[in-house]
C-alpha cells in the first residue's frame, strides 16, 4: 500500500500582552482588554477557525510551547492552490491571524462590537511542498501600532509549524448495508483492499462472534426492529477472503423513555474485533464505540469511542468523543493534537504494530478520520489513517470495521417513529429497519 502526501499546518503556543499605554489609550480603558481576547485564521480554501486567545499580565509569562491551538491538514492539491497564483486572488497566498477583544452580539439590548487590535501574516512559500518538518515562525511579534506613540500596541506569542503527515486513503464503494468493497485511493487509482459483509440476522453457534452476542430467545423480527435495532455485524475481509476484522451491536439502540430516539443516558454499543493470533477461530476485543442522538437546534450523532485494553486498569481507555450532524455529513477523527487526551500509557494498537493511545502530541498526532453522510443519505465512508500506525493490512482492516461501526450508528440513531424517507432505496431500508 503506498501512502498519499499531506500537510499539517499547526499553530499553538498562543498568547497576547498588551503594554500599559496600549491599555491607557483605549476608548473603553481596561475593561476593553479584561474581555475574552480572540482570533480568526484564515487559510485560503479553508474554512476560518475562531480561536481563544490567553491574556498574559506578566512580560515573564511565556505560553505553553507545544499547546496546539488550530490544525489545517493540507493534502495535495490544496498545497498546490496555495502555492498557485490565481486570477481572483493575491499574487501569493498567506496565513493570517486576526486578533479581537470583546465579543459578538449584544448584552441588555446594547450592542457590542468587537475590536481588532491587529493582524499577524504569513506568506505561503515554497518549503511548504518540501516534505520536511519545518518551524515557520516562533516567538513574540508585534501586531497593530499605538495610534498615540506608533510604537506596537500589543505582541502575539505563537508557533507556526509544518509536518508532513502521509496516509492511507480507503473508501467504501457503497452504502455499508450493501456490502460494499473497499478501496484504497491513489490519485485517480482505485486498489480493491477489503470486502466487508454485513448482516442483521442474529449469529449462529457455529460462528465464533456468538461468544459476544446477549442470550436472548426472541427473534430479530419486524416488530422487535420496530422498537429496538440490534443484530447488525459487519465482518472485514482481505482479498484471500478470510475475516480479518469485525464489528457488532453489543448494545441494542432503543428509544429512551417518553421519546423516540437513542439518548445519552442509554446509547447503542458496538464491539470492534480482531483475530486472535493465540486461538485459532476466536476473536479479541479492540475496541468499543457508542452512539446516541443528541436533540438541540441542530440534531446531531455523538459518536465515543473507547479501546480495550486487558493490561490497563479498568480496560477502557477514551480516544475520541465527536458530533456529526445527523442531517448532513460530518468527521469522526481520532487525533491527540485536537482532543483533550485521557490515555496514561502507551496501550498495544493492532497486531502491536504501533501505539496511538496515551501518547504526546509530538508522537500522536492524527491516526484517523472517518467521513460519512447524514440521516437517508447515500454514505459511502471515506477513511483515512495515518502511515506511521499501519505497518500491514490487518492494522487498517480493524479502523474499516471502526468506520463502518460509525457509519452504521447514524443509521441506527434515527428517530424510531419517523416514516421512510421516499430518497432512501427500499434495499437499504429493508437491511436497515
Amino acid at each position: 500500500m503506498d501512502p498519499q502526501a499531506f500537510i499539517r499546518l499547526s499553530i499553538g503556543s498562543l498568547g497576547l500582552r498588551i503594554s500599559g499605554t496600549t491599555l491607557n489609550s483605549a476608548q473603553s480603558g481596561l475593561q476593553a482588554f479584561s474581555s475574552p481576547c480572540s482570533c480568526e485564521i484564515r487559510l485560503r480554501g479553508f474554512p476560518v477557525q475562531t480561536i481563544a486567545v490567553p491574556l498574559l499580565s506578566s512580560h515573564e509569562v511565556a505560553p505553553e510551547i507545544h499547546s496546539i491551538a488550530s490544525i489545517f491538514d493540507l493534502e495535495e492539491s490544496d498545497l498546490k492552490a496555495l502555492l498557485t497564483p490565481g486570477c481572483f486572488y493575491a499574487n501569493q497566498a498567506c496565513l493570517e491571524i486576526a486578533i479581537f477583544t470583546g465579543r459578538k452580539g449584544s448584552h441588555c439590548g446594547v450592542g457590542i462590537k468587537r475590536q481588532q487590535i491587529g493582524t499577524f501574516k504569513l506568506k505561503v512559500g515554497p518549503e511548504w511542498g518540501e516534505g520536511k518538518p519545518v518551524i515557520l515562525f516562533s516567538g513574540w511579534i508585534g501586531i497593530g501600532k499605538n495610534k498615540e506613540s506608533g510604537k506596537p500596541g500589543a505582541e502575539l506569542h505563537l508557533r507556526v509549524k509544518l509536518d508532513p503527515d502521509p496516509r492511507y486513503v480507503f473508501q467504501f464503494e457503497d452504502v455499508t448495508t450493501s456490502s460494499p468493497q473497499i478501496v484504497q485511493l491513489q490519485g485517480s487509482i482505485k486498489q480493491p483492499i477489503f470486502s466487508c459483509k454485513f448482516s442483521r440476522d442474529r449469529v449462529t453457534q457455529v460462528d465464533p462472534l456468538s461468544t459476544y452476542w446477549s442470550t436472548s430467545d426472541d427473534g430479530a423480527d419486524v416488530e422487535t426492529e420496530r422498537r429496538e435495532r440490534k443484530g447488525w455485524k459487519v465482518k472485514i475481509h482481505d482479498l484471500s477472503g478470510s475475516a480479518v476484522a469485525a464489528t457488532f451491536i453489543t448494545t441494542p439502540f432503543v428509544p429512551a423513555t417518553g421519546c423516540d430516539w437513542v439518548a445519552r443516558s442509554n446509547p447503542g454499543a458496538w464491539l470492534i474485533v480482531r483475530p486472535d493470533d493465540c486461538r485459532p477461530d476466536s476473536w479479541q476485543p479492540w475496541g468499543k464505540l457508542e452512539a446516541w442522538h443528541e436533540r438541540g437546534i441542530r440534531d446531531s450523532i455523538c459518536c465515543r469511542f473507547h479501546l480495550l485494553s486487558e493490561g490497563q486498569e479498568g480496560g477502557e481507555v477514551l480516544m475520541s468523543e465527536i458530533l456529526i450532524s445527523a442531517e448532513k455529513s460530518g468527521e469522526f477523527f481520532i487525533d491527540t493534537d485536537r482532543q483533550l487526551r485521557t490515555a496514561a500509557t502507551p496501550i498495544p494498537s493492532p497486531q502491536s504494530s504501533g501505539d496511538f493511545s496515551g501518547l504526546g502530541p509530538i508522537v500522536g498526532g492524527f491516526v484517523m478520520s472517518c467521513r460519512v453522510q447524514g440521516e437517508g443519505k447515500h454514505s459511502k465512508p471515506l477513511v483515512q489513517l495515518a502511515m506511521r500506525h499501519v505497518t500491514c493490512v490487518e492494522d487498517a482492516a480493524i479502523f474499516m470495521a471502526l468506520a463502518a461501526a460509525v457509519d452504521l450508528s447514524i443509521v441506527a440513531c434515527r428517530p424510531f417513529r419517523r416514516k421512510a424517507q421516499k430518497s432512501v432505496s427500499p434495499f437499504f431500508m429493508k437491511n436497515t429497519n
